[in-house]
């Protein structure tokens, strides 16, 4: 008798698998049957729990999950994932694509998981150009790439020289501070306070 397998992820510790496995749950799979990787990225290709969820898969049955990127990343890792659970003959039920279910056994859900799988990777390469993008600009600018607001004010940097030029050492005052000397020497030098 044909399975419904569930399979849920998060990528880090702190998140939460409650909404998916809610989802999965209500979509029929047996508790039993859901499998559940916590901190794992999609884009590892090693998932103990996802393993073990496409091993309990067998000829007629179907793996749920609910969103796309639960699957993975790249698109065609995701249409060869689905021509080998095909090959298996085991299907994909996908839960909130495009706004509705998705199965791949049939073939208009597997038509709109091929595409709705294009736009995913596309939609993830355009993030990733913009992140690179945006860190050219600010090296082109000669800003700081840390994006971490700086803990000690230039005015405790000019007002730290001071006590140096004054006699205290810089080991001294950098501990004051709470820095190492090398950073402290390197504010110094971009606050322009010789």
């Amino acid at each position: 008798m044909p399975k419904l397998i569930g399979y849920a992820r998060v990528s880090t510790r702190q998140q939460s698998t409650d909404r998916q496995q809610a989802d999965i749950l209500a979509a029929g799979v047996r508790r039993d049957d859901l499998y559940i990787d916590h901190g794992i990225s999609g884009a590892r290709a090693s998932r103990p729990q996802f393993d073990r969820a496409l091993d309990a898969l067998h000829d007629g049955d179907t793996l749920v999950i609910t969103t796309l990127d639960r699957l993975g990343r790249s698109t065609q890792n995701m249409l060869a994932f689905t021509e080998e659970l095909r090959g298996r003959g085991a299907g994909l039920r996908v839960l909130n694509l495009g706004g509705g279910d998705v199965d791949t056994a049939t073939p208009m859900g597997s038509v709109l998981f091929a595409i709705m799988a294009a736009l995913g990777q596309m939609e993830h390469e355009i993030k990733r150009e913009r992140v690179v993008d945006s860190i050219a600009k600010r090296r082109e600018a000669g800003k700081d790439l840390d994006g971490r607001p700086q803990r000690i004010a230039d005015s405790q940097i000019r007002n730290a020289r001071r006590l140096i030029d004054a006699g205290e050492t810089a080991t001294t005052v950098s501990r004051v501070l709470g820095m190492s000397r090398a950073t402290f020497y390197r504010r110094t030098r971009a606050d322009g306070a010789h």
